[in-house]
């Protein structure tokens, strides 16, 4: 009876097992299912968004509209200078105020401006204002595709004989690539002036600090970090583009919603990663010496 018992005890054990085992399994293919689909949709998203860009510069009748551009630019970057401004305010104080007392006591406090250089034109300058458009552009971005897909216009375009891809998609993506890399200039300027000051404050000569700023910023310095922006701003674009697009007509203001969520949290980490992966390469050939 006992050994019944036990046999029973056993294989309810195993069934358990068996099925934390299978709803594991399903839980991983699925999830990888939808990873590689996304992969996939966006790499179609992005080779055909370049080959209507590449049409667009070689025949006159297949152009982009400047203004369609221009518009753009101002929704997804001139109205988030005032942020990006604030931020690196913000951010140019603390680092002098965080690292003097440190540098202070080996007697290298004028060493501020070079950290501070350094962290700004190479991570922190692209990175943040990367964040701030994930957040800005990259969720406005994907709620107006959404929204454009439940109330379907997309498919209106469609049937007016007309690419959506060209009149919807690469504005956006062209936008937010170049004003990724012009606030990313602009967040520079600031971070560093609001050092200078913050060092100023703090006893530093104005300009000891910008002598050691300028040996600080090297040509490849400057390049590679404008570089990420591009790439970052490139990302933003095409995440916000393909999540938007993805919303189906019923899923309503529910699948928008979502749809504006996973572009601020995927940008983000997409961002991240990107830079982590850029900052390697770059160690590796030497360009950060």
């Amino acid at each position: 009876m006992k050994e019944t018992d036990s046999s029973a005890e056993m294989k309810d054990k195993s069934s358990v097992i068996i099925d934390a085992l299978g709803t594991l399994g399903e839980f991983t293919l699925k999830t990888g299912r939808n990873v590689f689909s996304m992969f996939g949709g966006m790499f179609l998203l992005l080779g055909e968004t370049a080959t209507v860009t590449s049409k667009g510069l070689l025949i006159q009748e297949q152009r982009i509209g400047s203004e369609a551009i221009f518009t753009q630019m101002v929704r997804v970057g001139v109205k988030a200078i005032p942020i990006v401004i604030l931020i690196q305010l913000a951010i140019g104080m603390i680092l002098p105020l965080q690292m003097f007392p440190m540098l202070d006591e080996f007697g290298q406090s004028d060493q501020i401006a070079t950290i501070n250089a350094i962290a700004g034109f190479r991570e922190l300058g692209p990175l943040m204002t990367a964040v701030v458009l994930c957040g800005f552009a990259g969720a406005s971005i994907a709620a107006e595709l959404g929204t454009m897909v439940t109330a379907e216009e997309i498919e209106a375009l469609k049937a007016s004989a007309l690419n959506p891809i060209r009149f919807l998609v690469v504005p956006r993506m062209l936008a937010t690539l170049i004003m990724t890399v012009m606030l990313t200039v602009i967040a520079n300027v600031v971070m560093i002036a609001s050092g200078m000051l913050t060092a100023i404050n703090l006893g530093i000569d104005a300009d000891t600090y910008f002598k050691l700023t300028i040996e600080a910023v090297e040509v490849s310095g400057f390049v590679t970090g404008l570089v990420k922006a591009a790439v970052f701003g490139l990302l933003i674009g095409l995440i916000a583009c393909f999540l938007g697009l993805s919303v189906k007509p019923w899923e309503g203001s529910e699948g928008v919603g979502r749809a504006t969520t996973r572009t601020v949290v995927y940008g983000i980490v997409a961002v991240i990663f990107a830079d982590a992966i850029f900052t390697l390469i770059f160690y590796s050939y030497g360009l950060f010496d």
